[in-house]
């Protein structure tokens, strides 16, 4: 009688969701982060997150809320992101931000599961470029990447050639091979980049 009381409250605070280890593998390589990274974030285990991910184990309430908030979103967001009808806003002052060197970048899309197109904006100082040691990898296969140039002058280097870029110019290409951003001039360049995942073929 004790041991059934017991376990019904762990039974209630266990999100039951199956897809959520799928929604929390999707988010987390959308922030190109791995188990390590998520963990530190999240302050759960890494084998707990692989367990999570491969839907081996539902995680605990509070679990999951932690996670969450590795992930920068609420456990209600988390739980719901599957919603065809779900609706994802974001205001200027809750874009994700990072610092490498001189190089601001500004995250203007949610990591959402299965989305297929990230939208960036990137600042570079004087002298800066992309493609660091904290950059992002290489984008997946059959990425494709247009950037516009929003003010100041840059160069894509594309596999060894330079294409230089002055404010309102565009270009496209395939992201996933190599390529960087610099900053050859006197003064700060801001372009936005969209990536779209899978669209190149042959």
């Amino acid at each position: 009688m004790s041991q059934a009381t017991a376990t019904k409250p762990e039974t209630r605070s266990a999100v039951g969701d199956n897809a959520v280890g799928a929604r929390v593998k999707a988010l987390r390589e959308a922030m190109g982060l791995s188990l390590r990274d998520l963990s530190e974030r999240s302050g759960v285990s890494p084998t707990m997150l692989s367990q999570v991910e491969r839907g081996g184990t539902s995680p605990t309430l509070a679990v999951a809320e932690k996670i969450a908030a590795g992930l920068d979103l609420s456990l209600s967001q988390l739980l719901r992101l599957d919603e065809v009808q779900h609706v994802v806003v974001s205001r200027s002052g809750d874009h994700r931000v990072s610092q490498r060197g001189g190089h601001r970048i500004e995250e203007l899309t949610p990591p959402l599961p299965g989305q297929r197109a990230d939208v960036s904006t990137h600042s570079l100082d004087p002298g800066a470029s992309t493609g660091g040691a904290g950059d992002a990898p290489m984008h997946e296969p059959g990425s494709r990447e247009t950037a516009v140039v929003l003010s100041g002058e840059v160069v894509l280097v594309f596999e060894g050639e330079r294409h230089h870029l002055k404010e309102g110019d565009s270009v496209t290409f395939d992201a996933d091979l190599p390529h960087h951003f610099e900053n050859e001039s006197d003064g700060p360049v801001e372009f936005v980049a969209v990536i779209a995942a899978g669209l190149r073929r042959g």
